[in-house]
This record gives structure tokens, sequence and C-alpha cells, in this order.
């Protein structure tokens, strides 16, 4: 396995809209692997391929503290069961050090496939339902950022430039 470097806010790479995965081979469950050890490292909770410059549908995730609930979503797709929505205080492996509310649906149906190549359904709701919107959105190449105003948004793009120069 292998940490992979992650791409930082305002790279246009992040706008690119990633491709679905055809079939599910040894080097899809290579980069899965790979894209859990970058999230671990990183104190993540999620991590859409994107994020790592590999534009499929890729998505890994765990929730817990611990790091022993590992997820994949292969293909995601969500539909909105409740168009009630959450705030939510959303920070991202990608715009480091900023937390901002983000208001999405609560609750969610996900359709994907997994780390095998097998398809399942689940109804999500709370942290799951906000954490596969956020990173389904990295794969259509939309960022959390991109829900504030565009004064928030223009300051921490400065601050994120500032920093990477």
């Amino acid at each position: 396995m292998a940490i992979l470097p992650i791409l930082e806010y305002p790279d246009q790479r992040l706008r690119k809209r990633a491709k679905p995965v055809v079939t599910v081979d040894d080097d899809i469950k290579r980069l899965v692997d790979d894209m859990f050890e970058t999230m671990i490292d990183s104190h993540g909770i999620g991590l859409a391929a994107t994020q790592v410059n590999v534009h499929k549908r890729v998505i890994v995730m765990d929730l817990v503290e611990e790091g022993s609930q590992p997820r994949v979503f292969i293909n995601p797709e969500i539909e909105v069961l409740d168009e009630t929505t959450e705030p939510y205080d959303e920070g991202c492996l990608s715009v480091p050090g900023f937390y901002e509310t983000v208001a999405r649906p609560s609750n969610v149906m996900i359709s994907a496939l997994d780390r095998e190549g097998k398809p399942f359904k689940e109804k999500a709701s709370g942290l799951l339902a906000i954490c596969i919107q956020h990173e389904i959105d990295h794969l259509e190449g939309k960022l959390f950022v991109d829900y504030l105003s565009p004064l928030k948004r223009q300051i921490i793009r400065k601050k994120m430039k500032k920093k990477s120069a």
C-alpha cells in the first residue's frame, strides 16, 4: 500500500468529473487500499479518488475513530429520501484547516458496488448521509466551499494559495 498525495483547493484537477469504473479489478482494489492508507494517514473519514488525482468513481470511508469500519463505494449514486436538510460542520482533506456549515439532505439511499464489485443498496442518515454526499460531490468536481458565500470562498482560496506559495 502507498500514501498518495492529496490535491488541495484551488487545484483545478479537483474540478474534473470522475468516470465510472467499468471493472472492479486488481488495479481498482489497489487504489482502494492506497486510498484507505492515505485517508487514515491524513486523519480523514472519507476520501474520493478525485482527491488523489485518479478520476474514477471510487470512494473510501470510515466513520469510526478507530478505523474499524472501512467502507467502499464504487460508482456510487444517491437518491434523496427526504428533502429535509441537516446543517453539519464539514471539513475536507483537500481544504485542510477549514470547517464550514453546509446543509444537506439527511436521509438518502445509496446504490454502489463494494470492493469486490458486488452491488448493494443502503439507507443512510446522519453522518453517513452527509459524508457520502460530500464525497460524491468530489466525483462531480464539486467542493464543499462551493456551498459557501462568494466572500467566504474567496477568503479560503486566498489562504490556501498563500499556504501553498
